[in-house]
């Protein structure tokens, strides 16, 4: 045996996890071929154990799943991973019906399979220490906890109970646990808490020379009830449809793992086991659990630094400045005065500067009022923000951002005003959304020192933050910036410049698809519908209102002026041309404005609703359209956007495409993100499609040879 050892002495075999030339122990093919071996051992073994005891050789007891084994599945493998999950599961109950105590010494985390290999024991004994985590987060990799974790879990807790740790996939520390009673003792951390829970389980060993699982007792009676207790049954009449509505059925995992628990508690425990199986094989077998599973790398990928570039020491600035004190430069001065950076929010004057000041206040305040925060942690953090209409207090900034209008004539002049206040190794930063670096950075003194950091708003709230490279750019100033991003809880992504960058041009093709769907005369609550049943958080004219009509015809002039004076001529696209009418026949600027594709009623509790007249306006009866359709015109259109930017080197990775995808603009992360989703389908289905998009609906949907190969080059392989 590879990765368990094996030892019998005075009648205690301990069985030690731990799996050669990795940090952590997983369920590898060899683990499943070793447990099948030492399961034969301990039965050859069985008169002389008095009892077992389950240990780690690692910092942590035990991972989980070999995810990138998943990744290699197939829907035709449905049957072979049943069959792998059974035989292992009868390992697990051959070792735990042998009526001899089985002790598990939790000596760190214990997640997905890990906490069923846990659950394996009698007896539970775990560290004190709130760092670790334990629990099965499966349903967020599109996985059910399928080693006999649903089973057991509803058995010890109830439908009720453990519906959050399965469902939900909430983890907890081992005090929450101990409080759950799925463990039994817990140690003080120290430099012998191993050799402590050794003994302990040593003597409950001794004081129990026989065990079971409490659900083997026929009398064992479930928490709560059974699926025919009212209460229960009642509750089970609604669940499905509030999964719906939260999945709106894109997510197979929750709904089959609710179906699991109830369908689980009906039947005898051998039976309940294989029917967890089979919810298994078949989730592992499907598209979904690889998309989200390529999430989880993806997500791993970069918060490892993958795109940092060189091999300089990590930075994290004590002085930032931030020009601009509206919503996204407020935004900016609040996330860093949380993380304790120092904050210059300037403003034209201090009036202004400390209005934007105001929204860290108010976010405070609310978490005071929660008891989320004490109030000397609110008088730290805003004592941290200083707000200024002054230059000179800028001085010595490490990074100074600007957050002012997007328009190039202001941005430069703020550049030049307030660079020169910063520190020897200080650098700026543009917080545009559209405009190219590049064009941005001949205001500076310092090109290479220039460089695009992207947030979106509310910043508090989103996770992701765009780092543009410009042309002269250089390797340390992208490093600092990537340092910045994670030094502040942000997930950063790298990539070069470009007009809207990766981002804002994949975002545009979204809501302009919307605008030119209602251009055709396609009802506005089809297009809304679609977006939201394809998996976008709202349909693409509510996010053009939420973001204003204004902008997106600032854009496009700015767009058109830049690439005049290039001596180029731009066309509007056929959705640019609505929005255009939208704000300058109809008055219609977006929801800042009062009005856009929507109207918003100031009565209290009353709700948006779409404009009534766009339907004299824009909807035509006799423009064809089928729901399929619109919902690919939306991801389609994304994903090749996306591909065109892999293809122009704007993107320089699939992990940057799909995560800044995901949560940069919203993509559905059941498909794992833009490329995932071209990927998941097959590249020749998916040109398939949208060669037939683009004889209907466009150029948009092209994907030329050069895109094509692109996106085959950086094919992930696992």
């Amino acid at each position: 045996m590879k990765t368990i050892r094996y030892e019998l002495q005075n009648g205690i075999a301990t069985l030690t996890f731990d799996e050669p030339d990795s940090p952590v122990n997983t369920m590898c093919r060899q683990w499943q071929d070793d447990l099948t071996e030492v399961t034969a051992q301990v039965l050859r073994d069985q008169a002389a154990i008095k009892g077992v005891v389950l240990a780690s050789a690692k910092s942590t007891f035990f991972a989980g799943a070999d995810l990138k084994g998943v990744m290699r599945l197939k829907p035709s493998d449905a049957p072979a991973i049943f069959n792998e999950v059974e035989l292992m599961k009868r390992n697990f109950r051959t070792l735990e019906t042998l009526g001899k105590p089985i002790v598990t010494c939790l000596n760190g985390s214990a997640l997905g399979g890990g906490w069923e290999l846990a659950l394996l024991g009698h007896y539970r004994i775990a560290i004190d220490d709130p760092k670790n985590k334990l629990g099965l987060p499966e349903v967020t990799l599109g996985l059910l906890p399928g080693a006999s974790g649903v089973t057991k879990m509803t058995r010890h807790l109830g439908l009720l109970g453990a519906q959050p740790y399965l469902v939900e996939g909430k983890t907890f520390n081992s005090q929450t646990a101990h409080q759950l009673g799925l463990v039994h003792e817990l140690v003080a951390p120290s430099a012998n808490a191993a050799a402590e829970m050794r003994d302990q389980a040593l003597a409950w060993i001794a004081a129990h020379p026989t065990a079971q699982h409490p659900w083997e007792d026929k009398d064992y009676k479930i928490p709560g009830g059974t699926p025919a207790n009212p209460k229960i049954a009642g509750m089970l009449a609604v669940a499905p449809a509030m999964i719906k509505k939260k999945t709106r059925g894109l997510y197979p995992a929750p709904e089959a793992i609710l179906a699991c628990m109830v369908e689980g508690l009906q039947v005898d425990m051998p039976t309940a086991l294989r029917i967890e199986s089979r919810y298994l094989a078949k989730l592992m077998a499907g598209r979904n659990v690889q998309a989200m599973v390529t999430t989880f790398f993806n997500l791993n990928a970069i918060k490892s630094g993958q795109a940092r570039p060189g091999h300089a020491s990590r930075f994290k600035p004590a002085k930032v400045g931030v020009l601009g004190a509206g919503m996204m430069g407020a935004g900016i001065a609040y996330v860093q005065a949380s993380r304790g950076i120092h904050t210059v929010l300037k403003d034209v004057n201090l009036e202004k500067a400390e209005s934007g000041k105001t929204y860290s206040a108010k976010l405070t305040q609310a978490q005071v009022d929660k008891g989320r925060l004490s109030a000397d942690a609110q008088t730290q953090v805003l004592g941290r923000i200083h707000a200024t209409g002054q230059v000179a207090d800028l001085k010595d900034c490490d990074l100074i951002i600007e957050a002012v209008f997007e328009q190039r004539e202001l941005k430069a002049r703020v550049t030049q005003e307030s660079e020169p206040m910063l520190a020897a190794e200080g650098f700026f930063a543009s917080n545009t959304s559209t405009l190219p670096i590049g064009g941005l950075a001949q205001a500076s003194a310092h090109p290479e020192k220039f460089i695009g950091i992207h947030f979106f708003s509310p910043v508090d709230k989103m996770k992701l933050v765009e780092i543009i490279r410009g042309p002269q750019t250089d390797d340390d100033t992208v490093a600092r910036a990537f340092d910045y991003v994670q030094s502040i809880g942000k997930i950063p992504i790298v990539v070069n410049d470009s007009r809207g960058f990766f981002t804002s041009r994949v975002f545009g093709t979204f809501v302009m698809e919307g605008a030119a769907m209602l251009g055709e005369g396609i009802p506005a609550a089809a297009i809304e519908n679609a977006g939201i049943q394809c998996g976008m958080p709202v349909g693409p004219l509510a996010v053009l209102d939420e973001t204003a009509l204004t902008l997106s015809l600032h854009v496009m002039e700015q767009t058109r002026a830049d690439l005049a004076a290039e001596g180029k001529t731009y066309v509007a696209t056929p959705g640019e041309l609505v929005v255009e009418r939208m704000v300058k026949e109809h008055q219609r600027p977006g929801r800042a404005g009062g009005a856009g594709f929507y109207d918003y009623p100031t009565e209290a509790g009353a709700k948006k609703h779409l404009w009534p007249q766009l339907k004299p306006l824009f909807e035509k009866a006799d423009t064809p359209w089928d729901i399929t359709d619109l919902k690919d015109r939306l991801l389609y259109r994304q994903a090749i956007e996306t591909a065109r930017c892999l293809s122009e080197n704007v993107l320089t990775s699939v992990a940057e495409a799909n995560i800044g995808s995901i949560f940069g603009i919203g993509f559905p992360a059941w498909t794992g993100g833009a490329l995932q989703f071209i990927y998941g389908m097959g590249l020749d289905a998916f040109v398939k499609r949208a060669d037939e998009l683009a004889q209907r609906f466009g150029p948009g949907f092209v994907m030329t040879d050069e895109v094509k190969a692109a996106v085959r080059r950086y094919q992930p392989v696992y």
